[in-house]
């Protein structure tokens, strides 16, 4: 599990505003968890990085400053972390009437939510109880389960490139186990019984990624006391995985392709060549060839680290895999657990089957293990497996949106015949929602990426997104009126 410990505690991040809730909630959860308390998304970002290891566990307020009672920098925090630390369970402080929002944090990879006023006691219990579930075999989570064609696809080019010396470069979206094809690509390979380390650049500062690869000489710089082996020297004969490869510092990127074109590489504050005889396999959920188009990205070493490319396809593309990866989670948790599995409906299951799961596998993941402590050893409704799914209009638009303009008219065809009340406006008003809640998913929330993924410009994108907040909390105000 994914977290360090002070003095026998697991970790825990604690984000709130409230200087009540928060330090009501560290004192009470300071019996069982060492606790680091922030109250805003950059200070909980700036104190994760500069802890040794991410948390083990996080509890989120969604309405965090500038903007309280808005969700959107808690929703943003959400991205962030899981880029940081995907394997990190984060648990949502939500108010009563912000359920639809908690829905959203969930399909992003939140792992549940409480709302507020929270029980201390019970928060604590439910903290347990999710730890309890993360507590499974090792071997479990390197398992890349599926048999659809693209899942086909990716086992054979696991195989294929296995034995490589060559870089492998592993796209594909937030969730979908990008990380576990760069495990299953070791296990595989003749250097398994080599180290296999991870470097996630997003959970770094950027002036630490240097000395954190390439290592360091006692002095180098401020708070260099003594002299460090990197990720490239401790790898050895093994694979070095990096992840969000994306992120690295442009001004670093030449020492990377150095070290990929001929394996040297020196440490901070040295002049001596050191050499590195291990295998890099990097991944990202950015699109590399538009950050290159946009200087963003060195183009030779975008070549260099692609020389295989490997596409971990999304669970709304893996067909009837949705249902194996069921019965293999729930299976799963009931064996570590000790209990026994949930069932599901046939009404629920056929939902389950057409659900587009927009976090991909580590929604699924979360969502069966939020069954099994709610529904152990009973048959789950399709009411109850719609408590679980975020079924918002934005998200579940934006899977649809026909690309083909025939077909778009079609579509449109059918919504004008089956409305009884049809608004021109409030569709516009949704079908762009959709799509900004999906850019800001896709870059963790980062405005300035979002914009350009939209082709507006930043400024643009504010003033759309209050609009849409304003129309979003006068709808409100009218319905409560």
């Amino acid at each position: 599990m994914t977290g360090f410990r002070t003095t026998d505690r697991l970790s825990l991040l604690l984000v709130d505003d409230d200087p009540l809730i928060g330090e009501t909630l560290a004192y009470f959860l300071g019996r069982d968890f060492a606790v680091t308390l922030a109250t805003s998304r950059f200070d909980a970002l700036a104190k994760v990085r500069d802890m040794p290891s991410p948390p083990g566990i996080a509890l989120v307020d969604l309405g965090l400053p500038p903007k309280p009672h808005r969700p959107d920098e808690g929703l943003a925090l959400v991205t962030e972390l899981l880029a940081l630390a995907p394997a990190m369970p984060i648990v949502i402080l939500s108010g009563q009437n912000d359920e639809a929002n908690a829905r959203h944090a969930r399909a992003l990879g939140a792992a549940d939510f409480v709302a507020k006023p929270a029980d201390p006691e019970k928060l604590r219990q439910m903290l347990h109880e999710l730890l309890a579930f993360e507590e499974v075999p090792a071997a479990a989570d390197i398992e890349l389960v599926g048999k659809s064609p693209p899942m086909e696809k990716l086992h054979a080019q696991l195989r294929q490139y296995a034995n490589s010396p060559f870089p492998v470069l592993i796209e594909g979206e937030s969730g979908s186990g990008k990380e576990l094809a760069a495990e299953a690509l070791h296990r595989l390979s003749d250097r398994a019984a080599q180290p296999y380390l991870a470097l996630n650049c997003a959970a770094i500062s950027p002036n630490l990624v240097e000395p954190a690869l390439f290592g360091q000489a006692k002095g180098a710089f401020t708070g260099a006391v003594g002299s460090r082996a990197g990720y490239f020297e401790e790898a050895g004969d093994g694979t070095l995985f990096l992840d969000e490869i994306g992120e690295l510092p442009l001004d670093l990127q030449p020492k990377l392709l150095r070290v990929l074109e001929n394996g040297q590489y020196q440490r901070v504050g040295e002049t001596q060549p050191r050499v590195s005889r291990a295998r890099v396999i990097a991944a990202t959920n950015r699109d590399l060839r538009k950050e290159v188009r946009e200087g963003r990205f060195r183009a030779d070493l975008y070549h260099r680290l692609s020389v295989f490319t490997i596409g971990v396809p999304p669970l709304r593309d893996m067909g009837a895999d949705r249902l194996l990866l069921l019965d293999h989670f729930r299976r799963r948790y009931a064996e570590s657990s000790r209990g026994e599995a949930f069932t599901l409906t046939p009404e629920a299951k056929a939902r389950w089957s057409e659900y587009h799961f927009p976090g991909n596998v580590r929604e699924l993941r979360n969502i069966v293990i939020r069954l099994m402590a709610k529904h152990e050893h009973q048959p789950i409704s399709r009411a109850d497996l719609e408590a679980e799914l975020d079924c918002s209009d934005s998200v579940a638009m934006t899977a649809a949106m026909p690309r083909d303009d025939e077909q778009l008219a079609g579509m449109a065809h059918r919504h004008l015949r089956q409305a009884s009340h049809f608004s021109l406006d409030e569709t516009l008003r949704r079908w762009e929602a959709a799509y900004i809640a999906a850019a800001q998913q896709m870059t963790h929330g980062n405005v300035s990426q979002a914009a350009k993924l939209l082709g507006i410009n930043r400024t643009t994108l504010y003033n759309r997104m209050e609009v849409l907040a304003r129309s979003a909390g006068d709808a409100t105000d009218t319905g409560t009126r």
